[in-house]
């Protein structure tokens, strides 16, 4: 089986809610999609058995030995990536959007295209089993092609192991979010009783009807607005949405992440680690 979960927005607990989940499953692959912010890896401390290069894109480089600042580069670049700075022809590799232009026009051939592979995907094992995670680097792009590099080595890793898959999706609804849950079993969706948690949560679940996903939804920290949490679960029912879950707020979330665990090893006898527990069985079914 495997199981993604996202949410809308950041903030609402969704990660907080993956680590407690990876905890309460016996063996897991867990794959931390989340990109462009994995921490998961900070929690659970994994061994790092292998690392990959993800190259994101390209960007423009000059040959300053061969460049005569002629500028022709300059007027073409659409993007204002390229400019003068001391008398020489600089490129500004955080607004390069690296379409390759310069590198065609430039008369002298000083220009030259070059992979951007500060990116990595990390795979290891952690205290509940295999994990798998990214991390894009900063001022990379194509966060939903690395999304797809990992999930492809989780399946791999869950193949050889036979293991359950449990992703940590990115917030929101663009391309590293949809390549996060396109053709799982089942997608569960961390929301908040705040006017933006249901709003967001409405766009999620627009991505997830389109796919035809088997979708549910947790309302995390439901008690610090009883009234919104209640319009989140009207609006489910209306959407026949089954709700997994209403975890109360709770300040073990935090003590726990501070002590690099997750809640349900924080305190497993706790009421809070109950509450999980029964959402992620009427997850999992």
């Amino acid at each position: 089986m495997e199981i993604a979960v996202i949410s809308g927005k950041g903030g609402t607990g969704k990660s907080s809610l993956v680590a407690a989940f990876a905890s309460l499953s016996e063996k897991v692959v867990l794959a931390d999609c989340d990109v462009d912010a994995a921490n998961l890896y900070i929690l659970f401390d994994p061994s790092h058995d292998e690392e990959e290069v993800f190259v994101s894109g390209q960007k423009a480089v000059i040959e300053e030995d061969i460049c005569t600042s002629c500028g022709l580069c300059i007027n073409y670049c659409r993007f204002d990536a390229i400019g003068e700075k001391d008398g020489r022809v600089k490129i500004f590799e955080t607004a390069c959007d690296g379409c390759g232009l310069c590198e065609k026009v430039c008369p002298l051939e000083a220009i030259e295209m070059v992979n951007e592979d500060k990116s990595r995907m990390y795979s290891g094992s952690f205290r509940h089993g295999k994990m798998v995670y990214g991390r894009l680097a900063p001022g990379e792009e194509n966060s939903g092609k690395l999304v797809n590099m990992v999930r492809a080595k989780a399946k791999k890793i869950a193949g050889d192991c036979q293991l359950d898959i449990l992703i940590d999706g990115p917030p929101g609804i663009g391309c590293a979010a949809i390549s996060a849950i396109t053709g799982v079993d089942k997608v569960l969706i961390v929301t908040e009783p705040s006017v933006s948690g249901l709003h967001d949560m409405k766009r999620t679940l627009e991505i997830t009807d389109h796919f035809g996903l088997d979708t549910s939804v947790i309302i995390n920290k439901y008690d610090l607005n009883e009234c919104l949490s209640s319009e989140i679960e009207h609006y489910c029912r209306n959407r026949d949405i089954s709700i997994a879950g209403k975890i109360p707020f709770n300040r073990l979330m935090v003590d726990a992440m501070i002590n690099c665990k997750s809640v349900v090893e924080f305190v497993p006898e706790d009421e809070l680690t109950q509450i999980i527990k029964e959402s992620f069985q009427t997850i999992i079914g």
